[in-house]
């Protein structure tokens, strides 16, 4: 009797244990991947037709330093030059012609602190991104790029100690540089509802203001990066614009806008600026903050901006409804 109580006892327990382990097994498998801290935005990617005039607007006028560049394979030719606007962000110009033309806009990249992670997480949500650390970079740093529902390619990059960024620290910041960095980067979206879920869903980014020109339809929504203070504006539109320039944006931060636009006109290559820009002219927008905007050679704005509104109170968004979305 014994024994085959022992038998029984044993019998329960296996049978038990073959139970829990599939149980088990699904609850594993159906655990939420933990999306890494995206940490700011790291850079954005512009093409140009003409370096040496984009280098004279962004050094001889901006006063921001060129400090890496990468040739075209087997030539002595500039592919991309890297123009360093803080420790952590920088801008790309890319000499190749446009990708998808009028868009001069090449990319926007977001610093992830866990490349690997980040790759497992996209996996997680239903994104083609293959299994490893992403390709290592000519700057030594490791990234991969996806694109969003608008087809803008969206990079994700982890800066690594032995890469140029992280070795130039303290580098190439010479005190001609107009503004402390990126503020944000604007860019359009043909629908704010796909563009939501993959920005504040997926991503975990954070709505900050939304505005509009038109008190019944909305033109922009901000969204600030889901573990850090920079931010992109999403730019809206039921019809695309014939330019893309003045939408797909960079913003710089100023101190005092005021002040940057007397530097600037006081500079050599302002002259050189007039001959394809208008001259500058400092508003308020509806954010209620000073701005500026300026032009690259090709028409791309970057504008100048100060991170406080006129009076120190900030703007109520706007409740007027987005315009009707372009694609479904």
């Amino acid at each position: 009797m014994r024994f085959h109580s022992a038998h029984s006892f044993c019998a329960h327990v296996i049978l038990l244990v073959l139970l829990l382990v599939p149980a088990q097994c699904a609850q594993a498998q159906t655990k939420p991947v933990e999306r890494p801290r995206i940490t700011g935005i790291s850079h954005v990617g512009y093409f140009v037709s003409d370096l040496p005039k984009a280098l004279d607007f962004w050094h001889g006028l901006l006063g921001f330093d060129e400090y890496f560049s990468i040739r075209k394979p087997g030539t002595d030719q500039v592919r991309i030059a890297f123009i360093k606007l803080n420790n952590r962000q920088h801008v790309e110009l890319f000499t190749d012609p446009p990708t998808a033309p009028p868009n001069r806009m090449s990319h926007v990249c977001f610093t992830v602190d866990n490349i690997e992670q980040m790759r497992t997480y996209l996996r997680s949500r239903g994104y083609p991104v293959k299994p490893g650390n992403g390709s290592k970079t000519k700057a030594g740093d490791y990234a991969f790029e996806i694109k969003d529902p608008d087809g803008t390619l969206v990079e994700f990059v982890q800066s690594m100690p032995d890469g140029v960024e992280a070795q130039d620290q303290g580098k190439f910041l010479p005190p001609t540089r107009i503004a402390d960095g990126i503020y944000h980067v604007g860019f359009l979206v043909g629908n704010s509802a796909k563009s939501m879920a993959f920005y504040e869903g997926v991503l975990g980014f954070k709505e900050t203001w939304r505005g509009g020109r038109d008190p019944k339809q909305l033109s922009w929504i901000n969204l600030q990066v889901s573990d850090g203070q920079d931010y992109i504006e999403l730019m809206l539109y039921s019809k695309l614009p014939p330019t893309y320039g003045t939408q797909n944006h960079v913003s710089l931060v100023a101190p005092d806008v005021q002040k940057a636009m007397q530097i600037l006109e006081s500079r050599p290559a302002y002259k050189t600026y007039l001959t394809y820009a208008k001259p500058l002219e400092m508003h308020v927008g509806v954010n209620r903050k000073r701005q500026v905007n300026l032009y690259d050679p090709n028409g791309t704005r970057v504008e100048l901006m100060e991170s406080r509104t006129i009076d120190g109170k900030p703007t109520p968004s706007s409740m007027a409804p987005p315009p009707p979305a372009a694609h479904k």
